[in-house]
């Protein structure tokens, strides 16, 4: 089995009102591409990555007057993808939901959330993901009150030979300062944003801990705007958010052996799955965002990661025109994990 997670750069903007394609040469939101030539290279990524699941970051959008879904269903039914199923959690007011797009022949999905319904003076307890979540990040005896702004989307899946999977799709807060101006703003906002992302990992963390304790198949995967080392504000907090939904030695962990490679220091020839061009600075900037983390059980399933970078993977750079599709398509790049579902579990 094949599962993805892709970030798909305002793939909401490819769509009109009514779920149907603006196949045209209207531009798309990325720069310098039209809708068509955007949805073309969408079609060829979805195409070759063949998965039987796709967690969609940034999914069309959804709200009283279109479906998400039914965009995305449209897509498939477009360009002839076998995942032409598509689930969505709680919607968002972003403009960028995050959805599932699967194969009905290979298994069956839907929307499974756990954990308590919060008022607005929500729970220390691991809320559902579309509430509020309590806790004092800096110690000052004042609970802060934390939201998703893009509610994490959890999936209760079965194969087609009755295996039965959890997975939780994930788009964690930003730690860009957007709209900051001058260094003191900056820094400001910076901090602020970085403290958010820590206390949605905390809360997701919390989330995996329940799964991992009951044993369950699990699976979290998506954007999570994060990674070991990436930005100096992680020295204040200790950790990054990827190695707190992780877990620390002696705890039960997940694993993602790009996360694992991040986390061995400098000098090192380090993964990355988004690529953005930096205008003042006349250069591109390489991150590593996105991840697919499994629990331990799935490590005996002989789990096979891929990042379909454009110029990093051998098999993506040979072929020019995935090459080039990749690179249309959006700024990040999908990851693909590859479980054996007939291996025998270790002895």
């Amino acid at each position: 089995m094949r599962i993805a997670t892709y970030n798909v750069e305002w793939f909401s903007n490819l769509f009109a009102e009514d779920g149907s394609l603006l196949n045209d040469s209207g531009w798309s939101g990325r720069h310098d591409v039209t809708r068509r030539d955007q949805l073309a290279a969408l079609g060829k990524v979805f195409r070759v990555l063949d998965a039987d699941a796709v967690m969609v970051i940034e999914a069309p959008e959804s709200n009283r007057r279109r479906s998400g879904t039914e965009a995305l269903e449209n897509f498939a039914a477009h360009f002839g993808l076998r995942t032409n199923k598509s689930l969505m959690g709680f919607d968002n007011h972003t403009q960028q939901e995050i959805c599932l797009l699967y194969d009905p022949n290979q298994l069956s999905a839907r929307h499974d959330p756990v954990g308590d319904v919060t008022g607005k003076k929500g729970s220390a307890q691991s809320p559902r993901f579309d509430g509020v979540f309590r806790i004092d990040l800096d110690i000052d005896a004042t609970e802060d009150l934390v939201r998703w702004s893009k509610p994490p989307l959890e999936a209760a899946l079965e194969t087609r030979d009755g295996t039965h999977l959890r997975l939780i799709g994930v788009h964690a807060k930003s730690k860009a300062p957007h709209g900051a101006r001058g260094e003191a703003e900056i820094m400001r906002l910076s901090i602020a944003n970085r403290r958010k992302q820590l206390a949605q990992c905390l809360w997701l963390r919390k989330r995996v801990l329940e799964h991992l304790e009951a044993n369950e198949s699990l699976i979290v995967l998506g954007d999570f705007n994060d990674g070991p080392g990436l930005d100096e504000y992680e020295k204040l907090f200790g950790r990054s958010g990827v190695e707190v939904v992780q877990g620390a030695q002696g705890e039960p962990q997940l694993f993602d052996p790009h996360a694992r490679a991040a986390r061995g220091g400098k000098g090192q020839t380090l993964p990355a799955t988004a690529r953005f061009f930096l205008a003042k600075q006349k250069r591109w900037l390489s991150a590593l965002l996105d991840y697919i983390m499994v629990s331990p059980d799935l490590m005996s399933k002989r789990p096979d990661w891929r990042i379909w970078h454009p110029f990093d993977d051998q098999g993506c750079y040979r072929n020019a025109e995935l090459r080039q599709a990749l690179l249309t398509a959006s700024d990040h790049f999908p990851v693909t994990l590859d479980l054996d579902f007939g291996a025998a579990p270790d002895p």
